[in-house]
């Protein structure tokens, strides 16, 4: 959906690209973070089937549910006392800063229901039937690109709102979910059998606090990649329109292939649960050799794809000379950069299906913030590399990240082998 906003806003034109550039870099750390913490009901879920509480599963879900709900109301009213402050820190062309304001708007209407079809979603995958999700997100995406094409080009008697009416389309996409979603798990086999809305429950701070304690640390280390691809992209700010357009085409098609090693790293944080649930250690550690070899292999795959047609990528997005010539070097970077993405992605995924989360959140932020960012900043200002410098950096912090991962998932799953030694 986030891939068809862009190359649709691009056609718009330039500044519109630049904003829905600008405002997403905002929009996604926020919502990765808080998409995060709601992702910790996918791990509780699948241990509790492994390890057959069934009963407790309906009351999760519930109060993952109220938790969205909390957690997006508080997001909207910060968001009303922030905006225009980050905003005004950048030296934005004034059509781009006002395209930027106005799609955060329009996003900002639809977090609720965003949030709570994530909760459910969730709950979905967690009983193994993702092709439901896939149903789901693959019914709301030609009515995405329906409502991408009234509200950006003002189609059927809509208002022509550019960019802006990406946020809106979003937005009306979000609810359209969620509405299915709820349909789906209170209609159909086996989701219904679970009852989930059968009994009403209050809110539970104390069962907030259950998912919290997970869901926090994946929060904050989503929340810190994610992040420093929004500080890149706000930096970019100081270049012009051109340069940030190039920018986030680059970087949206390269987001576009990362959904493979993202969709595997959700795959193995259930199925990794689920074992561990169970106390199948070693199943949970062939699942995860299974899930990194095969996001590696598409991620050869994809780079190889970037190389040969980098500016056939960019020209998706836009017809603007400049912005091609530029955007097919950021592609070049981005083939490295997805790598290493793919490298990290499946084994995060894998450390969350152990609830292994404190330490990962700490490694996500010195390999970012501390390496990627100011390796980044320093090519970027002190040498020829310009803005293609902060690429530079995120690949090394991509890198940094995947390897200290990978002696984390080593370590996790040594001592369990050890466990499983002593009570034999």
């Amino acid at each position: 959906m986030n891939f068809f906003d862009t190359i649709m806003s691009g056609r718009a034109g330039a500044a519109d690209l630049a904003g829905v550039a600008i405002g997403s870099s905002i929009w996604l750390p926020v919502f990765t973070g808080i998409n995060g913490i709601l992702l910790a009901l996918s791990p509780i879920v699948a241990q509790l089937i492994g390890a057959e509480k069934k009963e407790k599963i309906a009351d999760a879900v519930k109060q993952g549910i109220y938790l969205s709900i909390a957690l997006a109301i508080i997001v909207f009213v910060i968001g009303i006392f922030t905006l225009n402050p980050i905003l005004n820190t950048m030296s934005l062309e004034t059509e781009v800063r006002h395209v930027a304001k106005y799609y955060l708007v329009a996003l900002g209407l639809g977090i609720i229901p965003l949030f709570m079809f994530n909760v459910i979603r969730c709950f979905i995958d967690a009983l193994g039937q993702t092709r439901v999700s896939m149903f789901i997100i693959l019914l709301s995406l030609p009515i995405n690109i329906l409502f991408n094409y009234m509200f950006i080009f003002g189609k059927f008697g809509a208002p022509t709102l550019g960019g802006i009416g990406a946020g809106v389309a979003s937005s009306l996409t979000y609810l359209i979910c969620m509405i299915i979603s709820l349909i789906v798990i209170l209609k159909i086999r086996p989701f219904s059998g679970y009852s989930i809305f059968q009994k009403y429950s209050p809110p539970s701070l104390s069962a907030w606090w259950e998912q919290l304690k997970i869901g926090i640390p994946i929060g904050f280390a989503i929340f810190f990649e994610t992040s420093i691809f929004a500080a890149v992209t706000l930096f970019m700010s100081q270049y012009d329109t051109e340069t940030i357009a190039a920018h986030q085409a680059a970087m949206n098609f390269q987001a576009l292939l990362y959904m493979g090693p993202l969709s595997i790293a959700m795959a193995l944080t259930i199925a990794v649960g689920y074992e561990v649930g169970a106390k199948r250690f070693n199943h949970a550690k062939q699942y995860s050799i299974i899930g990194i070899s095969t996001a590696l292999t598409m991620a050869v795959f994809g780079g190889t794809f970037m190389y040969i047609f980098d500016q056939e990528i960019i020209k998706l997005y836009t017809e603007n000379e400049q912005v091609i010539h530029l955007g097919s070097q950021f592609i070049i970077y981005a083939i490295f950069f997805q790598l290493s993405d793919a490298f990290g992605a499946p084994i995060q995924g894998a450390l969350r299906g152990y609830k292994d989360v404190n330490v990962t959140t700490i490694m996500a932020f010195v390999s970012f913030w501390v390496i990627g960012l100011p390796s980044g900043y320093i090519l970027a200002n002190y040498t020829a590399f310009g803005p293609f410098g902060y690429w530079i950096g995120l690949i090394v912090g991509l890198a940094a990240g995947a390897t200290t991962l990978l002696f984390r998932l080593l370590f996790i799953q040594r001592k369990n082998r050890i466990e499983v030694a002593q009570t034999l």
